[in-house]
């Protein structure tokens, strides 16, 4: 089709159209941040301070490595309500490990740090293979299925430490890794670059990123072409779970504590919102993690910028619901348009 014939076609088909294919396409999305960053730095010169930015950076990675775990069971056709519940409890397992390690080998940080982190990434594999079970073999919707895993989650972190936050932590995990910079980059931005990096090989290299869209796109066609789709939906859910361990270990080391306070409703919420902003249909079988990390930054842009405007935090969540509700309408209406073709 001609450029003047698909003009003609997208004004035949209405705004909403146009637009909607613009989004699948991922061309809104890069304009809309370079708009927001640009008219941020007009309006408030702290925006492009270093200060600011290495804020953003540091937000914008935490999001992003739990967006893309989001994405992949996303991509499966399934729900993970879950992900902000994980990165608490792994921040207080890794805590609470940490603490307990260093009383039993004192001066081996290395030691310890190790067996932190091994603990708060096999609790995150733990309620991610919980979740898959539970989807797969019993057949339970992933939506209630996460959502009581979340209950369940948030309730458990609780208890162990009674919402108290765990200190204790060696000082290298912190400094060394939490609040280290390297080339004036904070290090969570290269954990987060190194996910997505990772991702998006398998997502177009290798058979199990194949499958994933296969599964997402017509689990019934998956089946007989001879994919094993409850194994595969299993491992997208433990991938979602490991990733959201990573993103509490992260903020431990950032902040310096365990706390049950991390994630919670708003990371799951903003972790769903920037799947769908980035391009992920809840309908399953369409998504790249490239556009859901640019999604994190857009996300962690815009609220970045209400703070320094100084807009009242209580109607921060407005904007991040119509802008989750406009992307799941112009999904909605991207999709109508392609079973109509």
């Amino acid at each position: 089709m001609s450029a003047g014939a698909e003009r003609f076609s997208l004004t035949r088909q209405g705004p909403l159209a146009a637009l909607s294919r613009l989004a699948s396409a991922g061309s809104i999305l890069p304009i809309l941040l370079a708009a927001l960053i640009i008219a941020m730095c007009v309006a408030d010169p702290r925006f492009f301070g270093l200060p600011n930015i290495t804020n953003i950076l540091r937000n914008a990675s935490a999001l992003a490595i739990v967006a893309c775990g989001q994405a992949l069971v996303l991509i499966v056709g399934g729900f993970d309500l879950s992900v902000g519940a994980t990165v608490a409890l792994a921040s207080e397992i890794a805590a609470v490990t940490m603490r307990w390690a260093a009383g039993i080998f004192p001066g081996q940080d290395v030691l310890v740090i190790a067996l932190g982190v091994v603990a708060a990434l096999g609790t995150g594999l733990l309620i991610g293979l919980v979740n898959g079970i539970c989807v797969t073999v019993f057949r339970v919707s992933g939506f209630i299925v996460t959502l009581g895993s979340m209950s369940v989650t948030l309730g458990i972190a609780l208890i162990i430490t009674n919402g108290i936050p765990v200190y204790g932590l060696p000082q290298s995990f912190i400094t060394e890794f939490g609040r280290a910079r390297w080339l004036g980059v904070p290090g969570a931005a290269y954990v987060a670059i190194a996910v997505v990096l990772l991702l998006a090989f398998v997502q177009r290299r290798t058979l199990l990123g194949r499958y994933f869209y296969a599964i997402g796109g017509n689990v019934e066609a998956a089946v007989v072409s001879g994919v094993p789709t409850k194994r595969y939906q299993t491992v997208a859910y433990m991938i979602s779970g490991l990733l959201a361990s990573v993103t509490g270990l992260l903020l431990t080391a950032l902040v310096g504590s365990g706390q049950a306070s991390f994630g919670g409703d708003l990371m799951m919420l903003q972790s769903i919102a920037a799947a769908v902003i980035g391009g992920v249909s809840l309908h399953g079988g369409v998504g790249r993690v490239g556009m859901v990390a640019l999604s994190a930054l857009f996300l962690s842009v815009l609220s970045n910028s209400l703070n320094l405007l100084r807009v009242d935090s209580r109607i921060q969540p407005i904007f991040l619901g119509l802008i989750l509700i406009c992307a799941v309408s112009l999904d909605e209406i991207g999709r109508r348009r392609t079973v109509r073709e």
